[in-house]
């Protein structure tokens, strides 16, 4: 099991590989279509794009959280 302090660099791998990963995949059946050349240009695109996406949510998520924090209202404790 992994440590818990790992938990935000974890959720950011996961969620920088899915999103990359269905980003690219749209992309690449936009261009090519469904044919046998979608699946190597989708690969090619997503292992370029994860590690770019990875780092981009380790740095912009703090931010988000931030902004969001400024934008929800807390709720009242009763």
């Amino acid at each position: 099991m992994i440590s818990a302090r790992f938990a935000p660099t974890l959720f950011g791998l996961i969620l920088s590989g899915i999103m990359s990963g269905i980003v690219t995949f749209v992309v690449a059946i936009k261009n090519f279509g469904f044919a046998g050349q979608a699946f190597d240009a989708w690969v090619s695109s997503w292992s370029f794009s994860w590690p770019v996406a990875f780092a981009v949510v380790l740095v912009v998520a703090p931010l988000v959280r931030r902004l969001v924090a400024k934008l929800v209202r807390q709720p009242v404790e009763s």
